[in-house]
């Protein structure tokens, strides 16, 4: 019989809750061998009541790390507005005992309980949102934050949220702290994860990537060859200066599909950490050394913090989708930009490797019957001979994917937005930014709005920004470049921008919608009203809460939030150079602002309630010094 020990290092991360309604509970989690698993659940302290999963897909990533999406299906539904208490319990192959939560997980209870609980909320009448969540941000991290909140409602199950979303950013697969990468490549090694073969680089597999002298801070020299090097970097990063890809700190991009999910398992639980000797590390030169200490400071405050986390993700179900920095900075962010990355086997490898791992650790979860099928028997495929070919094959697969965006049948019904793989590319200049979405994938969602009283809508980047910055984006890609400020918004591109804005001003969309997003690094709260309207009050609502863990520089925020205000001040004539100018916007103070600030910039977790109508009532962002209140009512500027 295992220890306690091993029992606890058996489940490397989870359980996470993922798609939870009355008829069918999926549940993700890794562990380190192949499992079976009973969910025995409890509703207001009744007996208790046992469910096998109905689907079990155990999906092998390596000699010892499995990933598993348990789908259990209640014999009749289960009540909601109430506490369930559940105990997920595994069996291994070589002992008839179960083993429970209390066994292996005590972390994911929350304080003073010995098993965590869900609740089924009837309305979706309240959320928890946010993104970009990078583990050596000297910030706090907002999900530490929002399980210490949601612990405080824990005799309440009126107040807690339906859910948590998720939208954008969970990982930072371009942006790696050395003390972070050392720990990947430790986990690599206990678990077995599968090496790989790598094709046009200076290196020929995964084995000779770590053992180079460019292994770490130093990754943007591996691209193919001198020549080839400097013809991708002009078309790759043209006026950029960035090194490997676009992100600005790209020195430690992570190339693996082994080491993007080892960073997955690494943010989500605490259990790795016990596994790897924190103490190891690379030889390094002085520089490089102490950019490693002052990382490695940051990333110990952020494990300290992972049994939280799990908490957290124990208790609520959990819904994501991706933006850039969960496959890599600027993904598809121009159809030149598109041509070269996937034009070179090196960069669509990593890039693949990235959007496999968000397959199987991310995607799977929202909406595990759109990737049945093809997709899974492509993967099992890999699984039963992880050979180079097969990888491919799955890249192949995924690149050509439309699945990722989905919706749920709540009340306000929900809609989560693919913006990165269903682009509008630009027809005039391919390094004009591409739009978020292209004609075809609008009309879909036009349709699935219409006759819907209210919606809730997530796109990961705001449809409604901040006007200065849209501007200063614009000005960039009018000189070429594009990729310098990230020029990256819902009006960047003509069409997705006309095409978005009728669909907010047609006759049968929704009375309330409601756009949650992230992105940008601070968070804010718009009131937006058609001019033509009747009625002067607000019938979209731009929500963006960000970031978990990443701020905005706070000197030149401000700067930005005051120029903002009086450059377009509700009747400053530069409105009328918008796109968006047939829409009066609203901006929301917050009761912290000091001197009339509409951007409000420190991490942790946005908070909304809804009326019985699917309007948002109260909007907060919750920091580790309390929360910082959006005042709900029309101001000036």
């Amino acid at each position: 019989m295992p220890n306690t020990s091993e029992q606890r290092q058996q489940i490397l991360a989870g359980p996470i809750l993922r798609r939870m309604e009355p008829t069918r509970l999926v549940i993700w989690l890794a562990s380190q061998s192949p499992l079976e698993f009973r969910l025995q659940l409890s509703v207001d302290h009744d007996d208790w009541q046992s469910v096998i999963p109905v689907t079990h897909h155990p999906v092998r990533v390596g000699e010892r790390c499995y990933l598993h999406l348990l789908s259990f299906t209640p014999a009749t539904p289960l009540p909601q507005d109430v506490f369930i208490e559940y105990d997920l319990q595994w069996q291994d192959e070589h002992s008839a005992n179960w083993h429970g939560l209390t066994d292996w997980a005590k972390d994911a209870a929350q304080p003073g309980r010995s098993l965590p609980r869900f609740v089924l909320r009837s309305r979706m009448d309240k959320l928890l949102h946010g993104s970009c969540r990078k583990p050596h941000h000297a910030s706090d991290d907002g999900m530490v934050t929002a399980a210490n909140w949601l612990a405080k409602r824990s005799e309440q199950p009126d107040q807690w949220p339906g859910a948590l979303l998720l939208s954008g950013d969970q990982v930072y697969v371009d942006d790696v702290a050395g003390p972070m990468l050392t720990a990947i490549h430790q986990l690599i090694s206990k678990l077995g994860l599968y090496p790989e073969t790598i094709e046009g680089a200076l290196v020929n597999n995964s084995k000779e990537l770590f053992d180079s002298e460019y292994n770490y801070y130093r990754r943007g020299e591996l691209l193919p060859d001198i020549e080839n090097n400097e013809s991708l970097q002009k078309r790759f990063f043209e006026g950029a200066r960035k090194p490997v890809f676009t992100s600005a700190n790209a020195d430690n991009h992570l190339v693996t599909f082994a080491e993007v999910i080892a960073m997955y398992l690494l943010v989500w639980s605490p259990v790795p950490w016990e596994m790897i000797d924190a103490d190891t590390r690379p030889t390094l030169s002085k520089e490089h050394n102490q950019r490693y200490e002052r990382e490695r400071r940051h990333l110990r405050a952020f494990v300290s913090g992972l049994g939280s986390v799990r908490q957290l993700l124990a208790q609520l179900p959990t819904l994501m989708i991706f933006d850039d920095h969960d496959i890599t900075d600027d993904w598809n962010l121009t159809a030149d930009w598109e041509q070269t990355a996937y034009g070179h086997p090196f960069s669509r490898r990593i890039i693949g490797n990235a959007l496999f791992a968000y397959l199987l650790c991310q995607g799977w979860g929202n909406n595990p019957d759109a990737f049945e099928g093809d997709t899974m028997d492509c993967v099992m495929r890999w699984c039963q001979a992880p050979q180079s070919s097969r990888q491919n094959a799955i890249i192949e697969h995924l690149l050509g994917l439309q699945r990722w965006h989905y919706s749920l049948d709540t009340s306000p019904k929900l809609l989560v937005l693919d913006t990165r793989t269903r682009r509008w590319r630009s027809e005039t200049n391919l390094r004009h930014p591409s739009g978020l979405m292209d004609w075809e994938a609008l009309s879909e969602l036009q349709n699935e709005i219409l006759n819907h009283e209210s919606i809730i809508m997530v796109s990961p980047a705001p449809v409604f920004g901040v006007k200065l910055i849209e501007a200063m984006q614009k000005v960039f890609t009018w000189l070429g470049k594009p990729l310098m400020v990230d020029a990256e918004n819902w009006m960047a591109h003509p069409g997705t921008a006309n095409v978005i804005l009728n669909i907010f001003r047609h006759a049968r969309t929704p009375r309330n919608y409601v756009i949650l997003s992230g992105d940008v690094h601070y968070s804010f709260v718009y009131g937006i009203r058609v001019r033509s309207s009747r009625t002067s009050s607000p019938h979209l609502w731009q929500i963006t809460s960000s970031g978990i863990k990443n701020c905005f520089p706070d000197r030149l925020l401000d700067t930005l939030d005051r120029l903002n205000r009086w450059l377009y001040a509700p009747r400053s004539p530069l409105n009328w150079f918008t796109r968006r100018h047939p829409l009066e916007i609203i901006p929301y103070r917050h009761s912290r602002a000091s001197r009339g600030e509409r951007l409000f910039n420190a991490s942790g977790m946005g908070y909304v309630e809804f009326d019985s109508e699917g309007k948002p009532v109260n909007v907060e962002q919750i920091t580790p010094t309390g929360s910082a209140c959006f005042k709900m009512e029309k101001t000036s500027g």
